[in-house]
């Protein structure tokens, strides 16, 4: 079984630094995909309420006969529920969805910042947080200026701000500000949406290593600290991921892809994103 390196949050908890996104898997095909996962060696799935597939996640964690300890868990608050009875209310109904007895991290999914307030909203959180029921808190898509409020409002530092991250978005403003303040950056969209697979430096790298592009682009995310979790439901394509451990980018190839950024979005602007589903 290949070893997956972790990183230590800031509140002293273990997190595999390669994981299993479920992101846009429908729910039908979600449990074996998640096994599948399990079986090839992935110890980190990341889902969310909006994703609407936590039933076969936590089906799958379950039928994997695997203990609980050794998965780590991550689900997100769907953006509707940001009140702050609400969060607690859907934080209860994620761990009956998922049929645990508490989850490995828990964040806020987006700041919506002309929704609500996402103070209020941490701020749950951080009762979960103490309730025992979820081991760490963080957020997802939050600018530095909206981790500032929440370090500036409340008690408690994020322990991971989940965001887009590929060659064509590196991030590295939003990544520094992260390192700064103890808090571990999530890749989500790490070969953005396929996008990137095609590049002439990637592919050259690729091709000079033996390797698939895909693999040169998640070894380049783990050289650089962050956590990352591709998604597939090709089992050949989710053990090819997982085949990051036994190579190295030279930094001359990992300088080469950081240079590709283009300030290129997959997805939305958490600044002006204020989507609530109805």
């Amino acid at each position: 079984m290949t070893h997956i390196p972790g990183l230590t949050l800031n509140n002293g908890i273990a997190i595999p630094q390669l994981g299993f996104g479920t992101y846009q898997i429908e729910p039908q095909d979600t449990r074996e995909a998640v096994r599948t996962a399990l079986d090839i060696g992935y110890r980190h799935i990341d889902t969310a309420q909006m994703y609407g597939n936590e039933k076969e996640v936590g089906q799958a964690v379950r039928d994997s006969g695997l203990p609980r300890g050794e998965v780590f868990v991550t689900s997100k608050l769907n953006n509707g529920h940001h009140a702050y009875g609400d969060a607690l209310s859907a934080f209860a109904r994620t761990l009956d969805d998922l049929g645990l007895e508490y989850l490995d991290l828990f964040l806020i999914h987006w700041p919506l910042p002309e929704v609500g307030d996402y103070v209020e909203t941490w701020k749950a959180l951080e009762e979960i947080l103490r309730s025992g029921r979820v081991k760490a808190i963080g957020v997802s898509n939050f600018q530095p200026h909206h981790v500032e409020r929440l370090l500036k409002e409340t008690g408690t530092v994020p322990a991971v701000n989940q965001i887009e991250v590929h060659p064509y978005l590196t991030q590295d403003d939003v990544r520094a500000f992260d390192t700064a303040h103890g808090i571990a950056t999530e890749a989500w969209s790490p070969i953005a949406q396929g996008k990137v697979l095609d590049d002439p430096v990637i592919t050259a790298i690729a091709e000079r290593l033996d390797r698939t592009p895909a693999q040169v682009t998640l070894r380049w995310h783990l050289q650089r600290g962050d956590i990352v979790f591709p998604k597939s439901v090709t089992p050949a394509r989710v053990a090819e991921n997982f085949r990051l451990f036994d190579f190295d980018l030279a930094q001359d190839d990992v300088d080469a892809i950081s240079a590709l950024d283009r300030g290129e979005r997959t997805g939305p602007d958490p600044d002006t994103f204020n989507y609530v589903p109805g």
